[in-house]
């Protein structure tokens, strides 16, 4: 399964880059973020891997971020791996003008599992309305200060 989604921010793109690669800021716009495990590699740079705990519903999700991409201010690309799920993200921050900036988040979907065979079968918008909400969220954080932590504790 593969989709895309956009988002345009009010702020300058080094702004964004800005605050998109500061993993502090994670949990202030990824919403059921428990809690986030630098593995191995230089943070923030290709070939790191970072092991993320996430809330959704009743369900904790443990994923395996791996970083196959930083070309900042341009892209940003990565791999996530789940139970049942591998996903790719490519992530494009074009300048609109000095003080707007489009996201550009391309995902790719891969179902190792029965069970995320289906529900990518039968429920395939929601991954791509989990995906435009992590953007609205961080373009309210971004633009507003608007904040998820408190909404997590």
């Amino acid at each position: 399964m593969q989709y895309q989604v956009e988002i345009e921010i009010d702020l300058a793109r080094d702004a964004v880059i800005e605050k998109f690669n500061n993993r502090e800021n994670f949990k202030h716009w990824q919403q059921g973020l428990l809690s986030l495990e630098h593995l191995s590699g230089i943070p923030g740079t290709k070939d790191a891997k970072t092991k993320l705990n996430y809330q959704m519903g009743k369900r904790t999700i443990e994923m395996l971020e791996t970083i196959t991409k930083v070309d900042f201010p341009e892209s940003f690309h990565s791999t996530y791996e789940a139970k049942g799920v591998f996903n790719t993200q490519e992530n494009y921050f074009k300048e609109v003008n000095s003080q707007k900036t489009n996201w550009i988040s391309k995902s790719h979907f891969s179902f190792t599992s029965l069970t995320m065979k289906l529900v990518g079968f039968l429920f395939p918008s929601s991954f791509k309305k989990q995906s435009l909400k992590y953007m609205i969220d961080f373009k309210n954080f971004a633009e507003n200060g608007i904040s998820l932590a408190n909404d997590q504790d």
